[in-house]
């Protein structure tokens, strides 16, 4: 019961969906600024780790404005498809330039969606993926239970998130930062409560044993795990099996 409310997040979907169109037109800056450029090595590395093959079908839930979506299509190749589902429209709105940009189109689709009941069918999917977004749904379980459902056997389920570093000093180091969040988005003018949602989700989220303890209790296997800058970030990946 206790690893259920740490890992559900109570902020009413309207209310967290709203947020994430408030920030959109400034999320890829402010990520660059409070991770201190970090996110984007930890996709790259998160890549290397996954080595998606040529003419994979992947599935990126809370894709947000299209980073992890894009990376996932540049290796499907023309071959392979990605898609990717969020509930902001304005993030989709950015997601979709970026994927123009890449000159993507083809191989990307973007849909408007719910994470937590997914349109598609058992088995469908090479690879699912979700980044910096479990921590935002309603329950993680129920989306993790959804990304394995999804999933053929022997595909991939892939989780990049923020995590909790072990060791006590790094860890007295990261909450301190992540208190200086809020005011850092004030001072590049965003609105500070929503940063403050951000910050207390990273937080509150689960330690890499309790997400590792999801995975395998929503039917993913051969769970295994990589952390990032110390734990401040971390890698999940399991697979379905049958």
């Amino acid at each position: 019961m206790v690893l259920q409310l740490v890992l559900t997040n109570k902020t009413p979907e309207k209310q967290v969906n709203s947020l994430f169109d408030r920030v959109a037109p400034q999320y890829d800056l402010m990520n660059d600024w409070i991770s201190l450029g970090t996110q984007k090595r930890w996709r790259e590395k998160t890549m290397k780790k996954m080595a998606i093959k040529a003419g994979a079908q992947a599935l990126d839930l809370c894709c947000g404005t299209g980073a992890w979506t894009t990376l996932l299509a540049q290796a499907a190749d023309k071959e392979g498809h990605v898609t990717g589902i969020d509930f902001s429209a304005e993030m989709l709105k950015i997601a979709k330039k970026k994927i123009r940009a890449a000159q993507l189109e083809k191989q990307v689709t973007l849909v408007q969606g719910n994470v937590m009941k997914l349109n598609y069918p058992d088995n469908y999917f090479d690879v699912v993926t979700i980044g910096f977004g479990l921590r935002n749904v309603p329950d993680a379980n129920q989306v993790l239970r959804e990304m394995v459902r999804v999933a053929k056997p022997g595909a991939m389920i892939a989780c990049l998130e923020t995590s909790h570093p072990t060791n006590p000093i790094v860890t007295l180091g990261w909450k301190g930062y992540l208190q200086l969040v809020p005011l850092i988005a004030r001072l590049k003018g965003n609105n500070c409560s929503d940063y403050n949602y951000l910050h207390k989700t990273a937080i509150g989220f689960a330690t890499p044993q309790q997400l590792k303890a999801m995975f395998i209790a929503a039917g993913a296997q051969n769970v295994e795990y990589e952390l990032f800058n110390l734990g401040a970030g971390a890698l999940h990946i399991g697979y379905k099996v049958h």
